[in-house]
């Protein structure tokens, strides 16, 4: 983030260059502006709430995201973490359960795939396992578990509002390898159109990451199922098996499992 001699500038100027650089980004972290424009952290925070109440930007925590208008909006990571975080949590334990010694796994990003990270470093009888994430909060989280696994970061340009790394070379490192298992995160599971993203760059990428492993998984929570995004990552019969938790829509799922599709209901074994 540029540096802004942030004293000399008005505030109704500096607000509209936060403006400016929440836009860029999707995503701005009050420690970053605080930086970025030379002023403390209280006044960032003031800003922020100003511009909040006027519907320019939503606050989470940390910082603070666009508002989108229209089409729906790609949630910041530090939003979606605090959104339904008991199931992502039960999706997680069930997700860690299908890992083995010895494995090598791909680990999309994503809140909850980052709680499977923080149930993998848990599983103490878990060794020699590889995981491959492009996702930076992930192989922080993983680097707890070194020297019992080993973290490889894809590379690739890095997308603020994820941590994420994407295109170029992101592609190119996941097709040089072949993983045991994939976890797939994902904004819609929809019995017809299958497996959507709301940004076409992580789409891409989840496409490849699907072909690079031996098993699928998307794990998703309910607010998930049943919906559709612009960006296809694949088709039901593409994937192995979808994780999600107990706020799914129950029509939807036996939908997902007419079309073949294995689905856990993660805290729930009676609606495997």
């Amino acid at each position: 983030m540029a540096t802004t001699p942030g004293e000399s500038l008005p505030a109704p100027v500096r607000r509209q260059r936060m403006l400016e650089l929440i836009g860029r980004d999707g995503f701005a972290r009050v420690a970053d502006l605080g930086e970025a424009f030379r002023v403390s952290e209280v006044t960032i925070r003031s800003d922020l709430d100003l511009l909040d109440e006027q519907r320019a930007i939503r606050r989470v925590h940390g910082g603070a995201v666009l508002r989108g208008a229209g089409e729906p909006r790609e949630p910041s990571f530090e939003e979606s973490v605090g959104t339904s975080a008991a199931e992502k949590q039960s999706i997680a334990q069930a997700a860690a359960a299908f890992v083995r010694p010895g494995n090598s796994v791909i680990l999309d990003v994503g809140s909850t795939t980052a709680a499977i990270a923080s149930a993998l470093v848990a599983r103490e009888d878990l060794d020699d396992v590889t995981v491959i994430t492009n996702g930076l909060t992930i192989a922080l989280e993983l680097e707890k578990a070194i020297p019992r696994f080993q973290v490889i970061v894809t590379g690739g340009t890095l997308r603020p509002l994820q941590h994420s790394l994407v295109e170029p070379l992101a592609t190119a490192v996941l097709r040089e390898l072949h993983a045991d298992l994939a976890f797939i995160g994902c904004n819609g599971v929809h019995p017809v159109n299958g497996i959507t993203n709301i940004n076409l760059p992580e789409a891409d990428l989840k496409r490849v990451m699907v072909e690079a492993a031996e098993r699928s998984i998307v794990v998703a929570d309910g607010s998930k199922i049943g919906r559709t995004h612009l960006g296809r990552v694949a088709a039901i019969d593409e994937v192995d098996d979808l994780i999600t938790g107990g706020s799914a829509d129950v029509g939807v799922l036996a939908a997902l499992r007419e079309s073949g599709l294995a689905v856990t209901v993660a805290g729930d074994a009676a609606r495997r």
